[in-house]
């Protein structure tokens, strides 16, 4: 390797692991697995093969795919119902290798099958590798919504090869950087002068802060939303035509606005956040053909959701998560952002 890889823990007691960053850091697998003293492993990958690294032991591998139509409670039957054709056992282990779906599902597959076995994550998206594999979130989507269905389960190693980005379509890597964009705003700083490898650990690192504080998402975890209310909206409103990296970044965009609206930051940050996005090359304007009313529905299945709207927002202490924000306002933010290139919708009288 040319470069060091960067290490960052994710300080967690006896569930303590490693996240390393940097190229080349896939052909690390071997050495991690022989490490956890597993026996087996399943291999579930959605690149292809010569991208995937050899565990270092007896394997059954398992072809995935990347993307919301897969992030499916039949999907995590049909990996559980391999694991058990494969015999595995509580000895063994789980390893994933794609984007930050792939990562989610294989994550609750893990974490369901014999209750539990252990999990390595390979991202290769970039949003994967800033955040997706990282912190023990797994879920899959309903019909109803996003990542309603899911658990808390902890990988044992997350090793994020960076040479893996360099074979990203160039909307899915410019996708990615919705993450880093939002970190901006709940602590890491401004990022934007680092490089590539600088930007992902910077931005693990700040989830590992918090991951370490509030594992279970009861407190300073929700800081990780931000912009993601709206953004998890516009995924499902879009039919998931627009990418999770995207729609976050227009969310940012948006909790920008609504902080200013509800008068807990200034002109000149509201202004930030768009600057931010905008430097990312990242959208900053709503769907056109997208109802705010059908936004402010989905909206109220977020999990952070008290009987109320709930959104993570800017104000003078930094973000935090502000509860019953009025839906007039919301509404009201909605139809004055630009959609597509045409402009505001009216607001209504």
């Amino acid at each position: 390797m040319t470069e060091s890889p960067r290490r960052i823990a994710v300080a967690l007691g006896a569930r303590s692991y490693e996240v390393v960053i940097g190229p080349g850091v896939r052909n690390l697998l071997p050495e991690v697995i022989a490490g956890m003293g597993a026996r087996r492993a399943a291999v579930v990958s959605a690149r292809p093969a010569r991208w995937t690294p050899s565990p270092g032991v007896p394997a059954t591998f398992i072809a995935a795919r990347d993307g919301e139509a897969d992030k499916t409670l039949s999907t995590v039957e049909a990996l559980t119902r391999d694991f058990a054709r494969f015999g595995l056992t509580r000895s063994d282990v789980v390893v994933s290798c794609g984007g930050g779906t792939t990562t989610d599902t294989v994550g609750l597959a893990a974490a369901l099958y014999h209750r539990g076995l252990p999990v390595v994550h390979l991202p290769t998206t970039l949003l994967a590798q800033v955040d997706a594999s990282v912190g023990g979130k797994t879920a899959v989507n309903l019909p109803e919504g996003k990542n309603l269905v899911g658990a808390y389960w902890q990988p044992s190693a997350v090793l994020c090869d960076t040479d893996y980005l360099r074979t990203l379509p160039e909307r899915e890597r410019i996708s990615g950087y919705g993450e880093i964009a939002r970190c901006h705003f709940i602590g890491a700083g401004d990022l934007r002068h680092l490089d590539l490898t600088g930007q992902i650990a910077a931005s693990v690192a700040r989830k590992a802060v918090i991951v370490a504080a509030d594992e279970r998402d009861t407190g300073l975890r929700h800081l990780l939303n931000y912009g993601h209310t709206l953004g998890h909206a516009l995924e499902h409103a879009t039919g998931f035509a627009m990418r999770h990296g995207e729609a976050v970044a227009v969310g940012t965009v948006f909790a920008g606005r609504l902080a200013g609206a509800l008068g807990r930051i200034g002109a000149d940050r509201v202004q930030e956040h768009l600057e931010v996005v905008q430097h990312y090359q990242l959208p900053t304007e709503l769907p056109a053909d997208v109802d705010s009313d059908r936004l402010v529905s989905l909206m109220r299945l977020d999990k952070k959701a008290a009987g109320g709207l709930s959104f993570v927002l800017d104000g003078p202490q930094g973000a935090e998560l502000v509860h019953d924000v009025p839906v007039s306002v919301v509404t009201d933010v909605l139809r004055s952002m630009p959609r597509d290139g045409v402009g505001p919708m009216p607001v209504a009288g």
